[in-house]
């Protein structure tokens, strides 16, 4: 994380999800976990962040609040879809009214699975994506650099 000049910000978002999931990401921010340590903050705005945290699978209406999240995120951005559902659209998949998985909306660059999945493989998918976020942020710089020239 050499090249990040700032903390990275985390935008949560609950799809359509049982909540369990969403219990277990919270678990991370408590101090036995402690996922602040990596100076990950959770941010409600996503002007503000670097990394999009999507739990549930996707429906019409939460279709179209994810889209719009990922949309307002400045680049370079990360997606982590969190749990069986955001992945594939778990339990839910048959309903009428699934999509399925978050992929299927906006592009996902880290998958954690598991029903639900385990804070320590939430911090391991966080901590994944500080790697793709740096190697976008280099990416972009050198972009720009070549933009100058």
């Amino acid at each position: 994380m050499s090249f990040l000049k700032k903390s990275p910000w985390v935008l949560h978002y609950a799809a359509t999800s049982c909540n369990g999931c969403d219990i277990e990401l919270l678990a991370c921010l408590t101090p036995l976990y402690d996922v602040e340590r990596f100076g990950i903050v959770n941010t409600g705005n996503p002007k503000h962040a670097d990394i999009f945290l999507v739990t549930g699978s996707v429906n019409e209406e939460s279709r179209k609040v994810v889209e719009n999240l990922y949309a307002q995120m400045p680049d370079p951005k990360v997606v982590v879809a969190i749990g069986a559902c955001a992945l594939s659209g778990g339990i839910f998949r048959d309903a009428y009214n699934v999509y399925g998985g978050i992929d299927q909306v906006i592009p996902v660059d880290v998958y954690v699975p598991g029903c639900a999945a385990r804070p320590e493989s939430i911090i391991d998918g966080i901590v994944r994506s500080l790697d793709i976020l740096e190697q976008r942020a280099k990416e972009r710089k050198r972009q720009r650099k070549m933009v100058a020239l």
